[in-house]
C-alpha cells in the first residue's frame, strides 16, 4: 500500500511539474544531469551560447568553465554585477551584456584579447574600466544608454575600432580619446549634453556616419568639411543657426535627409538664422550652391 502511495504521489509530482512554468533552458539542461558543454551551438564560424532573457540575476557557475565559447550572449535579464571570471573565457569574439542592471565592468575584461564585439549598451554604467583598451582587436563597440560622461584616456589603443555608440549619455564634450580613434566610420553620440564639436574632428578620416542629434550644440566647426568621407551627418534635434561656408565640400552628402535611416544631412529641428531655413528647403544642391557663393563673395 505504501509503494502504491508513493507511486501516486510521483505521478501527481511529474504532472504538477510539466503543468508548471518552464525552467530556462540552461537550468532544465542542469537538473537533467546534461553536461553544461551541450548547450553550445556550433556554427560556421563561432560556438555560441545564448542566455538571453532568462531572467537571471547572477550569473551561473558552470559558464566560467566553458573556455570554448566565442560569442556569449547574457542581454536582457537582471544581472547587477559581472565576476573577474569573465576573464577566462579568453576565446570570446562576441559578447553581449546589453539590457542588464551593470553598474560597473570587471578589469579581467581587459584579458578578452580576441574581443572583436562588445555590447553593454542599456545598463547603468557610471564609467568604463581602462583595461577595456587591452582588447585590441575590438572593432565594435555599444555602450549607448547609460549614465556615462568621460572615457579613460587609454582609449586611444583601440585602434581598429570601426564603430562606437555612445548615445544616450551624459558627455558634455566629445572625449579627447576618440579623436585617436582613426579607424572609426561609426561615431554615435546622439542624446547627449554636447555644447559643441571640437576643431580635431577632423582626424577622423574614415568617418562615414556621424550622429550628434539631440545635444546642446551651437555651430559645426569648419574642420567638420574636410571629412571627405562622410555619407551621413546627422546633427538634428541642436542649437545651430549658422553653417560653416565649406559645408559644399562634404560630397558624398547626396540630400537633406528626413527618415533616421536615410544618408544625407539631417539638419530639421534647428532654429537656422534666415535665409537658411527657405534654402535647405530646396534641397542639398541649393543649399551647397548658396554657401559657395557666400564663401566667394565673401
Amino acid at each position: 500500500m505504501g509503494a502504491e502511495h508513493s507511486k501516486n504521489e510521483e505521478r501527481r509530482s511529474m504532472v504538477f511539474l510539466r503543468k508548471g512554468p518552464k525552467l530556462p533552458a540552461w537550468e532544465d539542461a542542469l537538473l537533467a544531469g546534461r553536461e553544461p558543454k551541450s548547450l553550445l551551438k556550433r556554427g560556421m564560424r563561432y560556438v555560441s551560447l545564448s542566455l538571453i532573457m532568462k531572467g537571471m540575476t547572477s550569473t551561473p557557475d558552470f559558464l566560467w568553465g566553458l573556455h570554448e565559447v566565442q560569442k556569449l550572449n547574457l542581454s536582457h535579464n537582471q544581472l547587477v554585477v559581472i565576476p573577474p571570471s569573465l576573464g577566462k573565457l579568453d576565446r570570446l569574439v562576441v559578447l553581449n551584456l546589453g539590457g542588464n542592471c551593470l553598474k560597473c565592468l570587471p578589469k579581467e575584461i581587459g584579458l578578452l584579447r580576441n574581443l572583436k564585439v562588445l555590447f553593454v549598451n542599456m545598463n547603468c554604467l557610471k564609467e568604463v574600466p581602462a583595461e577595456l583598451s587591452l582588447c585590441r582587436k575590438l572593432e565594435v563597440l555599444s555602450l549607448s544608454h547609460n549614465c556615462i560622461s568621460q572615457l579613460p584616456l587609454s582609449f586611444t589603443d583601440l585602434t581598429s575600432l570601426r564603430k562606437l555608440n555612445l548615445s544616450n549619455n551624459r558627455f558634455v564634450q566629445i572625449p579627447l580619446c576618440i579623436f585617436a580613434l582613426r579607424s572609426l566610420d561609426f561615431l554615435h553620440l546622439g542624446s547627449n549634453k554636447l555644447e559643441n564639436i571640437a576643431e580635431s574632428i577632423q582626424y577622423l578620416v574614415n568617418l562615414q556616419i556621424f550622429i550628434v542629434e539631440n545635444n546642446n550644440i551651437r555651430s559645426l566647426p569648419r574642420s567638420l568639411c574636410y571629412i571627405s568621407t562622410l555619407e551621413l551627418l546627422n546633427v538634428d534635434y541642436n542649437a545651430i543657426q549658422t553653417l560653416p561656408d565649406d559645408l559644399y565640400l562634404l560630397r558624398r552628402l547626396r540630400r537633406i535627409a528626413w527618415n533616421p535611416m536615410d544618408k544625407g544631412l539631417h539638419i530639421a529641428h534647428n532654429p537656422l538664422s534666415r535665409p537658411l531655413p527657405e534654402v535647405v528647403e530646396g534641397g542639398l544642391d541649393v543649399l551647397f550652391n548658396y554657401l559657395r557663393d557666400k564663401k566667394e563673395h565673401s
